[in-house]
């Protein structure tokens, strides 16, 4: 380590009062005459208007600088519908282009719609209802232009794996599916609370490694269930791990045979060569992406052609299960399904949280992964409140939680589509195929909804994500190895559980034991960096430059870091026979530094006494707002003096020098 001379003693002379020394004052007044931070409720009203109101909008008839009530309505209207802002340059170009990836979407969007109502394990047009109303919805409120809205695997699996502790779907289908409804319900508005008052930060609490081992064990899981229609198993079992799907498997299958009860391999075959069928346009379409469309087709194709089969050959009477009654028509209304009395309400509210922050997690990070493709920006507030909308307007329409869908986005945008107007044209299909087509669907086996749902599978399944995360961050991968094991060998709720955990550890370990830096100035700058990081950086006898390099001063890392600085404080005074000479100041860089809370105050304070007991004075560089606001309330600052409070770390070394 080098040596800072002390030039900064030579600038001040006896009883004079220099230039250098009033604009270092007046710098330091600037710290600390800043005007308070807003309350509490101010910055909540902030967040609503910001989300509800759109920063920097101008209109050709608002152009003045003092609004109208019309422009503020306007502005309003604007920044809940943002509809309106695209609409105007739309044109009959980008309606081809919408039109036919929206006929494309809906030949996908059908079928699937299907397969999920059964894996949510209520009525098959209760899932081709969710894509109706929720996607017309979102194309008025959304800020995607890709994005296609609807049931998915992953929160219908939720469903039936939580929704079915409160109520027995198979004993009680009606209190099932009025349960469903109720948790959509809640699903809503804990989505619009998220985006009225900005809280997305709550949907990161499910990490993006967490995610990832989460979506691959509710792959698998998912694929497990299919099992029941593939194979075209009577008795299967309501649990989800693993374990207990594969004994079920195995102890119905035994139970057929050695009972001498028919069982049928023709629902193998049948949902096998379809699979298959499924699974090479898949291939075909990521080789050739001018042949899209042909898997986006091929659920449909099947549909139609495994009912014709059934149909003529009479399979239905040779122990192929189908679907049989269909119910058609537009969306009837639930809200008198709905229940907020009883003993099941705050299972339902709880449901509905889960259920809400992985539909958000899965619909955000699929819209922004596209947007930044397109090259614009996908507002997450937005996507919240807009699908907080969706689906407590679903909730009264007998719709149960929609969300985007990664596989029907990825065919959107291959489709070409341009603006959500593809979700409309989508849900205009599917609602002529309710008025026209649901009574043809009466024999179509269920085999071919397993296999439909078992096509879409692979795509939630990323090992080359898993094997980045284990290379970049390996407590990242702990936690999501942890949410695919417990997803796959306990519950759904078990794995995020877990994942959840192991990703508040992580946070919390590094709030306990944050980044507490030794700085020196590098040559020929003026910047103070770390000492470790920059071996070439110099130090200044007799003072210590220590930077907190964490948001939070707080009760998990205080005595930490007060512990930290007075072990350094002894080390140095050991070493006082050396060059160095005893540590005369303690400057604490607290730019990164962005709250503190009592116990952060009271080791400050702490701090303060026991250098002073040891000749040491303690400076304070560049505390930020709220910090500086605290710390005059709770008089810290009298306590170490105004003249010891800096703007920048070379003015604290000068006055310490001097």
């Amino acid at each position: 380590m080098g040596s800072v001379p002390p030039e900064a003693s030579s600038m001040r002379v006896q009883g004079v009062l220099h230039p250098e020394d009033t604009g270092q004052i007046e710098r330091s007044n600037w710290v600390l005459d800043s005007p308070n931070p807003p309350p509490l409720w101010k910055k909540l009203l902030s967040s609503v208007k910001e989300t509800l109101l759109p920063h920097g909008n101008k209109f050709c008839c608002f152009s003045s600088k003092k609004k109208t009530f019309h422009g503020y309505a306007f502005s309003f209207l604007q920044g809940l519908f943002p509809i309106l802002s695209w609409l105007r340059d739309y044109n009959a170009s980008k309606f081809k282009d919408d039109l036919l990836a929206g006929l494309t979407l809906a030949s996908l969007s059908i079928p699937q719609s299907i397969g999920y109502a059964n894996l949510a394990k209520v009525d098959p047009e209760y899932g081709l209802y969710t894509s109706v109303l929720p996607p017309l919805i979102y194309a008025m409120m959304g800020s995607s232009r890709e994005i296609a809205i609807g049931p998915v695997a992953v929160v219908s699996m939720l469903l039936s794996s939580l929704v079915q502790k409160v109520e027995d779907p198979v004993a009680n289908p009606h209190a099932y599916r009025n349960t469903v409804f109720t948790v959509t319900f809640f699903a809503g508005v804990f989505q619009t609370a998220f985006g009225v008052f900005r809280l997305g930060f709550l949907v990161d609490f499910l990490s993006h490694a967490a995610l990832v081992g989460f979506m691959a064990g509710a792959a698998i899981i998912i694929g497990l269930q299919q099992l029941k229609g593939l194979l075209g198993i009577t008795h299967f079992t309501s649990k989800t791990d693993a374990v207990s799907v594969l004994a079920s498997v195995y102890k119905s299958l035994h139970h057929q045979i050695t009972s001498g009860e028919k069982w049928s391999p023709l629902n193998l075959i049948l949902g096998c060569s379809f699979l298959i069928l499924l699974l090479i346009t898949r291939f075909i379409g990521r080789r050739n992406k001018k042949l899209f469309w042909l898997p986006a087709i091929s659920p449909l194709l099947s549909v139609i052609l495994s009912t014709l089969i059934v149909y003529l050959s009479k399979a239905d009477t040779h122990g192929v299960n189908i679907i049989k009654h269909v119910k058609g028509g537009l969306n009837p209304s639930s809200v008198h399904q709905l229940q907020f009395h009883g003993q099941n309400v705050g299972q339902a509210a709880k449901i509905g949280l889960i259920c809400a922050v992985i539909a958000l997690t899965e619909a955000i990070a699929v819209g922004r992964s596209f947007a930044s493709i397109k090259g614009y920006h996908l507002d997450g507030n937005k996507e919240m409140l807009s699908m907080g909308f969706m689906n407590i307007a679903g909730s009264l329409t007998s719709c149960y939680v929609a969300t985007g869908s990664f596989s029907r986005t990825a065919v959107n945008f291959s489709a070409g589509c341009q603006t959500a107007v593809s979700n409309i044209v989508m849900a205009i299909t599917v609602v002529l195929s309710l008025e026209l087509f649901t009574r043809l669907l009466y024999y179509t086996p269920m085999a071919i909804l397993a296999s439909i749902i078992l096509s879409a599978l692979p795509g939630l399944i990323d090992i080359s994500e898993a094997c980045y995360i284990y290379k970049v961050d390996k407590l990242d991968f702990l936690a999501c190895v942890a949410a695919f094991l417990g997803v796959l060998f306990v519950s759904v709720e078990i794995g995020l559980l877990v994942a959840v955990i192991i990703s508040f550890a992580k946070i919390l370990i590094q709030s306990i034991r944050p980044g507490i830096e030794v700085l020196g100035r590098v040559p020929r700058t003026e910047a103070f960096c770390d000492v470790t990081q920059y071996p070439m950086a110099m130090s200044t006898p007799g003072i210590i430059v220590i930077r907190i390099s964490s948001g939070s001063l707080c009760f998990a890392n205080a005595n930490f870091v007060r512990e930290r600085i007075l072990k350094w404080v002894m080390e140095e005074d050991d070493l006082k026979e050396t060059t160095k000479g005893r540590v005369q100041a303690i400057v604490l860089d607290m730019t990164n530094l962005m709250n503190v809370d009592t116990s952060g105050i009271l080791a400050l304070e702490e701090l303060h006494k026991r250098l002073l007991s040891r000749g040491v004075q303690l400076a304070m560089v560049n505390p930020r707002w709220l910090v500086i606001h605290k710390l005059k309330l709770a008089h810290f600052v009298d306590k170490i003096g105004k003249e010891w409070i800096f703007l920048t770390v070379g003015e604290a070394i000068d006055a310490c020098l001097s």
